[in-house]
């Protein structure tokens, strides 16, 4: 079979089959070389981007509220443990010993009121003031027949003041009784605290993210001994420019790049600071990252922010796998006026999306580049 490719037109050829002319384009969808496409473009406005640090959603320091000796830690850095788990406590015998002591006191108490009550009953009951002798025997029985009686017919004695008197003292020790009771209980209280302190427990799941002390360290009050986090829930944590926060905002979603493999993922803003550094002139932003992100506390992390000061301009977008990389630069294969393909070095933008990238320059909307160039493509001339 006879064929003869002929040319004359512009980006295509026309093929002679039997006698009969067809016009066919130089380049196709199905080009050997990779796919024909259409730059596209989008409305843009300028991003800044911005590093942050990777952090636990809760953190907490467990330090020392009392002086003491280091007698126990849970595990050491990475190990996990549930909410209420004792991590690390004190050497309590000392508080111990305070503690019996504490019972034994509250105990006295408790006899002394007992005793105060049964006092104060008996003085109710059968007086004193007109029992009591001054002395034993016949000086006594002496002072019960005539001195009293004498005082009394004299007015030097008024036996219902005496036995107010007398009622007022027995209430008064039932008082002291009680305030020594009391004393007793709150002593006693204040030592179980101190033991309850003596222990440093988990407060919620999460694991030991760093260890200050080791078992037989002293330590005093306010001494850090562990930091305990959860690294199930995991935020970036950035500082942005105050000009920057008009285009901030709760719930908003931004695109960030952990710093993994260079993976982007969607970063929800879930805490703004009320005030800003005012040093640095930034408000501190943190964005909770999802569950399955390949990352840990202390990475680094790229945010893209808007810059809302800027205006907005249409920008070419073409696929992510329309570009190839010759060296350190990004460059894709675009089809000029005659057809030809011809290799462009572009500077990136920001990801429109997981498949589409922004081209800032090197790139027109309209033109046509080859998506998913096969390997070995050169630039070349038809």
């Amino acid at each position: 079979m006879m064929m003869e490719r002929a040319r004359g037109f512009s980006g295509a050829a026309v093929i002679f089959i039997f006698g009969m002319m067809i016009l066919q384009p130089a380049w196709s969808a199905d080009d050997k070389h990779g796919d024909i496409i259409t730059v596209e473009s989008v409305n843009y406005q300028s991003q800044a981007v911005l590093g942050g640090t990777v952090v636990p959603a809760r953190q907490v320091m467990i330090a020392a509220q009392m002086p003491g000796r280091v007698d126990f830690i849970a595990g050491t850095e990475g190990d996990s443990f549930v909410n209420q788990t004792a991590l690390v406590s004190l050497d309590d015998e000392e508080l111990l010993a305070k503690r019996q002591a504490a019972i034994a006191a509250m105990a006295n108490a408790d006899a002394a009121l007992r005793n105060a009550g049964v006092q104060f009953n008996r003085e109710l009951i059968n007086p004193q003031t007109e029992n009591s002798m001054s002395g034993m025997g016949v000086p006594g029985m002496f002072d019960q027949m005539f001195t009293r009686n004498f005082s009394d017919m004299m007015g030097f004695n008024n036996p219902g003041t005496d036995r107010r008197a007398d009622l007022y003292s027995r209430q008064v020790g039932i008082e002291q009784a009680r305030s020594a009771y009391t004393t007793a209980q709150a002593q006693l209280r204040q030592i179980d605290t101190k033991l309850r302190d003596a222990i440093g427990y988990a407060p919620f799941d999460g694991v030991i993210s760093e260890k200050m002390v080791e078992v037989g360290d002293t330590v005093q009050p306010g001494t850090p001994l562990l930091k305990f986090a959860d690294t199930k829930t995991l935020h970036i944590q950035v500082e942005i420019p105050a000009r920057l926060m008009p285009g901030v905002e709760l719930g908003q979603v931004m695109k960030a790049k952990l710093d993994v493999g260079n993976v982007e993922v969607n970063a929800k803003v879930v805490q703004i600071f009320p005030m800003a550094d005012p040093v640095r002139h930034t408000v501190t932003v943190k964005l909770e990252l999802p569950l399955d992100a390949p990352a840990a506390p202390g990475m680094y992390a790229e945010l893209q922010v808007v810059d809302v000061n800027s205006q907005a301009q249409e920008v070419p977008v073409i696929p992510l796998t329309a570009l190839v990389h010759r060296g350190s630069l990004p460059a894709v294969y675009v089809l000029n006026a005659q057809g030809n393909r011809e290799m462009r070095a572009v500077r990136k933008g920001g990801q429109v999306d997981s498949q589409r990238i922004i081209i800032l320059s090197g790139l027109h909307a309209g033109e046509r580049i080859i998506n998913n160039p096969r390997a070995g493509i050169t630039s070349r001339s038809k």
